[in-house]
């Protein structure tokens, strides 16, 4: 018997959920049915702590919608969480490569998004 599935910002829960795989110990970013390194479908769901680090950033002056023009210009992030996945997010405008972040959520066009901020350490 499965697990009941852990919510997050998708749901409009404010928490980031990954996975870890039993067969292999893999860490997986996006759930998904089975492990992307090895197949098994023995996988745990846990919470992220939010805490990262900024591994490539852009800043975003042109809106792909309209709903998106009233927060140009926008920083889009790829974070190196400290649980071992890699994901893409909102973050603040200063943010570099290197930096040490936690996130917060946030509203992007009505939705629910992570929002990362640099951290004081």
């Amino acid at each position: 018997m499965s697990e009941p599935a852990l919510t997050d910002w998708t749901t409009g829960d404010e928490a980031i959920v990954y996975q870890r795989c039993g067969g292999c110990g893999a860490i997986q970013y996006f759930r998904r049915d089975f492990c992307a390194a090895c197949g098994s479908q023995d996988l745990t769901q846990l919470r992220a702590s939010g805490d990262g680090t900024v591994y490539a950033a852009t800043l975003v002056h042109r809106a792909a919608t309209a709903e998106a023009r009233e927060h140009v210009p926008f920083k889009i992030v790829l974070i190196d969480a400290a649980e071992g996945f890699r994901m893409m997010a909102h973050g603040a405008n200063d943010l570099v490569i290197g930096d040490r972040v936690s996130a917060r959520f946030a509203r992007f066009t009505g939705r629910l998004v992570p929002y990362f901020e640099r951290t004081s350490v």
